[in-house]
């Protein structure tokens, strides 16, 4: 990673030539000590050993799966010059700097090589269970529609306010966020969104980011194959308002009992703003009507009150739109302009995104892959559905493999339960659909079983009828499916498409009348 132009410098940066820092890690980290040197000035840092280039630092960041420490001869054999470590090393030839936690001080680095970009944007940072990427791409809609130029890092995208490119993870590297965040600032964007997933707080990602506004959707359970359990993964979503400037807000969904529990960790200097549905909230939604088509409802707040209108659906949509609507207000935008900012949103990618192919019933694909909010869709559904809702969903192999039964006990919420094969990567997938179906039976019911994830969701169109809704989770906007080592190309609203495409040719082609 290499400095970027932007001026505004720490007392540990010292300017060399135009479009180059240098920091000094004494001046950054005093508590660091070195070997085989007094200080390290850097100008560039990697984490990963392929990308390192002559006079770089090499951190050593290991994986949850391999030890980076491997890969120091390779990163000194492509030039760099000094080793950022947790421990001193013996038998390497070039200097190091020892610091107790190199996660950390390799995030800060990348943000000082940058700029600190975040001192010239208003950044929102929103983490949750579920609904990260509807509540940024929301906040997003209402700040561009308000004429604030927003950038955007995320699920889906990751989008400098001028341009976008396809994420890699929900909350990139140190390194590629501090850049995509300096990227925002070159093209004058004067505010930035962005999902943090529970990793990067884990990984002190956002080590030098300073957030205007932290949002907290939800908790509950996911990533138990790396947090361990709740209590872990609770706390670690709660390293977000650490994150929060000190006179700046943090925004908690008072709906959840675990962000009402982490309310006592708002400093007396930052703002904490409430929403909610069911509770009382700073920001409330009022005379809810909802259909496949979306939602009316009005906001309130501080005794005004907005008509919104928004074309996403479900229930928990609208819990959605009421947290970027509070994120906004602490921003200084207008309930009229946040309004207009919902409204202007059509849809977001694999999020309750409706499939229209002139069918007779309803198709959604969704990303829910929690047992939380598989419930909550399936539950907007029935209420949208007038007759059946069939549900066609999975779980992700090498991942928490304890929510799978859950996932089973969720989906028999739906009329007609088909589980099927998500991305099952190393793992048997009929192995991960018979512990999905264990909490089916829980239950009392057999669901069906289709370790095909194309001929599930054909299956699944096949038998709907007129008034049902068919609803395809798991996957989302995702257009690969990972088996075994293979990745494949493949897109739940692209098998619905085609599907329609060729029965709909079929029954063109049956009623051609030969000359």
């Amino acid at each position: 990673m290499h400095g970027s132009y932007l001026t505004s410098m720490s007392s540990s940066s010292i300017s060399l030539s135009p479009g180059t820092i240098a920091i000094s890690l004494r001046s950054l980290i005093p508590s660091a000590s070195f070997v085989d040197c007094a200080d390290v000035c850097v100008t560039s840092v990697h984490s990963d050993s392929r990308c390192c280039q002559s006079g770089d630092l090499f951190a050593v960041v290991s994986g949850t799966k391999e030890c980076a420490e491997g890969y120091i001869p390779e990163a000194i054999q492509k030039g760099a010059k000094a080793i950022l470590t947790e421990r001193p090393l013996t038998g390497l030839r070039v200097p190091q700097c020892i610091v107790p936690d190199v996660r950390k001080v390799y995030a800060l680095l990348c943000s000082e090589l940058a700029g600190r970009p975040t001192r010239h944007l208003e950044t929102v940072g929103v983490t949750g269970t579920n609904g990260k990427t509807t509540v940024s791409w929301l906040i997003r809609s209402i700040l561009q529609n308000s004429g604030r130029r927003t950038g955007l890092s995320g699920t889906v995208e990751y989008h400098d306010s001028i341009s976008s490119r396809p994420a890699s993870l929900t909350t990139p590297d140190a390194n590629e966020l501090s850049q995509l965040l300096a990227e925002m600032v070159c093209r004058k964007a004067t505010h930035a969104v962005m999902e943090v997933s529970s990793h990067a707080l884990d990984q002190s990602r956002l080590a030098g980011t300073d957030l205007s506004v932290g949002v907290v959707t939800n908790v509950t359970q996911d990533h138990f194959d790396y947090h361990q359990n709740f209590e872990n993964y609770a706390a670690c979503k709660a390293r977000l308002i650490q994150h929060v400037k000190q006179e700046g807000t943090v925004i908690l969904n008072w709906d959840d009992p675990t962000c009402r529990s982490i309310a006592g960790e708002v400093k007396t200097s930052q703002t904490l703003l409430t929403y909610a549905l069911e509770e009382e909230a700073d920001v409330v939604a009022r005379n809810l009507q909802e259909s496949t088509e979306g939602a009316e409802f009005e906001v309130q707040h501080n005794g005004e009150t907005v008509p919104v209108r928004t074309s996403l659906i479900g229930t928990h949509n609208i819990s959605n739109c009421l947290a970027a609507a509070a994120a906004c207000l602490s921003l200084g935008v207008s309930l009229s302009e946040i309004a207009v900012g919902i409204e202007q949103l059509a849809t977001v990618p694999g999020r309750m995104e409706r499939v229209a192919c002139g069918q007779s019933f309803t198709v959604l694909i969704d990303y829910a892959h929690t047992d939380d909010a598989l419930s909550h869709v399936i539950r907007s559904a029935k209420r949208l559905c007038s007759q059946r809702v069939f549900c066609v969903f999975g779980a992700g192999g090498d991942r928490d493999t304890a929510k799978r039964s859950l996932l089973g006990l969720a989906g028999c919420e739906a009329d007609r339960v088909i589980i099927t094969s998500d991305n099952p990567r190393s793992e048997d997938p009929a192995q991960i659909i018979r512990a999905i179906a264990e909490g089916c039976r829980i239950r009392g019911i057999s669901p069906e079983q289709i370790i095909d994830r194309r001929e599930a969701i054909h299956y699944a169109l096949a038998e709907a009828r007129a008034g049902d809704l068919v609803l395809i989770a798991g996957k989302g906007h995702e257009s690969e499916q990972i088996i075994g080592d293979q990745v494949i190309p493949f897109s739940d609203r692209l098998v619905v498409e085609n599907f329609f495409r060729n029965r709909n040719q079929r029954i063109e082609n049956s009623q051609k009348v030969p000359a």
